[in-house]
């Protein structure tokens, strides 16, 4: 359910400028449409991409599976529905701000008004709570929650659990991700609006902006054309546990299709749904988080949204306010670091040069990656860079960043092709690699092992 913020960080590095976005009529659909095959014959992805731009839509492609269960196999579709997680964020922010503009609540309501039982209840704010500053431990990252995350939960039973949680700061003192603090946003809606907050979104959201296929989800239906979620393991796709939707309520709950989202953050950034002044708000960053929306840069330009992580499932939706240009992305299936992939999206979508990766491993290559391993540093480059196995795969790091797949084209060259990153490894007399170099257009960087 949680986003990460290193996945936007990596997603954003080392990419050219980018100028104005190109109209559809200019937009290189055969080139969009060869990466995603590639994608998809290699096992790297599975889901569904979409460009919008005006809120129109200018690409909108399926790859892979919504399910490959034995006997009911089901290729994606663009009416397939995915659960988002942390993208139902940015919603339960919208329904919060709308009756913030009714005068049902106030950003500096304490959380004490409806549930004076978690400690430092008078001292946090809605604010804290949108913002993540509130010092709520996300109950997300206890590891009891891998224990219940399946089972149905009462709304008592979630009170209890996070009541439990001792909080890790004061409130306001410093930003901390929470699932915690947007579960209990979800209930502050109920119980404004004394009503479920499945029918608070429809009302407030969906209805308004005419969306078809997004709700508060429940249990995988394979005949509402809902996806389950897959990960690439031992080679093959294997069917990751499914959380009940009971648990993750206005943190992560929202099942969605690309169409629903990209409409959903159109309508949001063009006064659809709150005044400008409360989309202001939203867009106001306290240590790189909003009320509901992250900050995401793209050289000098800048996209607002949030991506979600629940399961086996990835999502992302992106909003260039200049360009009036989104991308939403909604995965099932990862057998790579997704930001790889909106790497390669982005570049397409803003017409700059991007080689489409082939991730062909050379036949009869064996490598022992073992021997790459450890924590390198450069006199001319600021961040140490980890390279660490990982099964088959060498990944590297560098400090503060996300992980990427290196593709190796021998024993001594690997390659991270769509940040156009080569690494030539250098070994020493007992044949461990100590040394390498890292290309990337002009620049050259020689890094030794620690």
């Amino acid at each position: 359910m949680k986003f990460k913020k290193s996945l936007a960080a990596c997603l954003w590095l080392s990419l050219p400028f980018v100028g104005m976005a190109q109209q559809k009529e200019n937009f290189n659909k055969a080139k969009m449409d060869s990466l995603l095959s590639v994608l998809e014959s290699k096992n790297k992805i599975m889901g569904t991409v979409a460009l919008y731009q005006g809120g129109k839509p200018v690409y909108n492609r399926a790859i892979g599976y919504a399910s490959l269960a034995d006997q009911n196999q089901e290729k994606a579709t663009t009416a397939t529905k995915y659960r988002v997680g942390s993208i139902s964020k940015t919603f339960t922010a919208t329904l919060i701000l709308q009756l913030i503009e009714e005068k049902k609540l106030a950003l500096n309501t304490p959380l004490s008004t409806f549930f004076p039982e978690f400690e430092n209840a008078s001292t946090i704010t809605i604010e804290h709570l949108l913002n993540q500053h509130s010092g709520l431990m996300s109950f997300t990252s206890v590891p009891a929650y891998g224990l219940y995350m399946t089972q149905p939960k009462t709304q008592e039973e979630m009170l209890a659990i996070m009541t439990s949680l001792k909080p890790i700061f004061e409130p306001g003192a410093k930003y901390n991700y929470s699932n915690t603090n947007y579960v209990l946003l979800g209930y502050i809606v109920e119980r404004v609006t004394k009503k479920p907050y499945a029918e608070v979104l429809k009302k407030k959201i969906v209805d308004k902006l005419k969306l078809k296929d997004t709700y508060y989800g429940g249990k995988i239906t394979q005949a509402k054309k809902e996806a389950a979620s897959y990960k690439f393991v031992d080679n093959q796709w294997t069917v990751s546990p499914e959380t009940d939707m009971s648990i993750p309520h206005g943190a992560g709950a929202i099942v969605s299709t690309t169409k629903d989202l990209a409409t959903f953050i159109h309508g949001l950034f063009n006064g659809k749904l709150i005044s400008a002044a409360s989309l202001e708000q939203m867009k106001t960053m306290k240590d790189g988080y909003g009320l509901g929306l992250i900050t995401l840069k793209f050289n000098n330009q800048v996209s607002y949204g949030h991506g979600g992580i629940i399961d086996g499932f990835n999502s992302m939706i992106s909003y260039f306010p200049e360009q009036k240009l989104t991308m939403a992305t909604t995965f099932n299936g990862l057998g790579m670091n997704p930001s790889d992939a909106h790497i390669g999206i982005l570049n397409i979508a803003f017409n700059k040069p991007y080689k489409i990766p082939s991730y062909e491993i050379p036949k009869g290559l064996v490598l022992d990656l073992s021997k790459y391993e450890g924590t390198f540093v450069s006199k001319q480059f600021p961040l140490k860079v980890t390279m660490r196995k990982d099964g088959d795969k060498l990944m590297s790091q560098a400090q503060g960043q996300s992980e990427f797949i290196l593709e190796p084209k021998n024993a001594q060259n690997f390659v991270f092709e769509p940040a156009s990153i080569e690494i030539e490894f250098i070994a020493n007399e007992a044949g461990v690699y100590d040394q390498f170099t890292l290309k990337q257009g002009a620049g050259k960087y020689h890094f030794t092992k620690e």
